[in-house]
């Protein structure tokens, strides 16, 4: 799971080609994979929120579900999650849930960022799970690409 800089933006690059996907189906852009210990996608995701009619449809979320089914089990302890956005509470508590080994996002949340930027919850009293964070793969991209999204809403 000690991927180098250059591996992470590559795989960070994916998960910003998944948000413009999801970006493009009218949902918030952000997008998700995740990768295990060989160095392998084992799972996509990117918001679904509206095309599914479910409020936990994050990309996180999906990921993690997608995930699951692929490994036969809920741990992801070996696996690495790229995110273009950082979490939110609902997606945070999921990681921490599923054991992730590795968390790795673009750009900070200044509204419900979940751990780092608002809260710290992998941090915090009520996590029993020890989470290595990275943040900023990416950022400028990350952020201009739902910067640009929401600017196209207010038009």
């Amino acid at each position: 799971m000690n991927l180098d800089f250059q591996e992470h933006q590559h795989w960070m690059a994916r998960s910003i080609e998944l948000a413009a996907s999801a970006g493009n189906a009218g949902e918030v852009p952000v997008g998700a994979i995740i990768v295990n210990s060989d160095g392998v996608v084992i799972a996509e995701g990117e918001n679904r929120r509206e095309r599914d009619r479910d409020p936990t449809a994050h990309a996180e979320i999906v990921a993690m579900r997608a995930a699951g089914v692929y490994l036969n089990s809920w741990h992801l302890d070996r696996c690495t999650l790229y995110v273009t956005l950082e979490p939110c509470p609902m997606c945070a508590g999921a990681i921490l849930a599923a054991r992730v080994g590795l968390l790795v996002y673009g750009a900070d949340d200044a509204k419900t960022g979940s751990v780092r930027t608002v809260l710290n919850i992998p941090d915090s009293a009520a996590s029993y799970h020890k989470l290595t964070v990275i943040g900023g793969i990416l950022e400028s991209t990350c952020r201009q690409q739902l910067q640009d999204w929401f600017k196209s809403k207010r038009i």
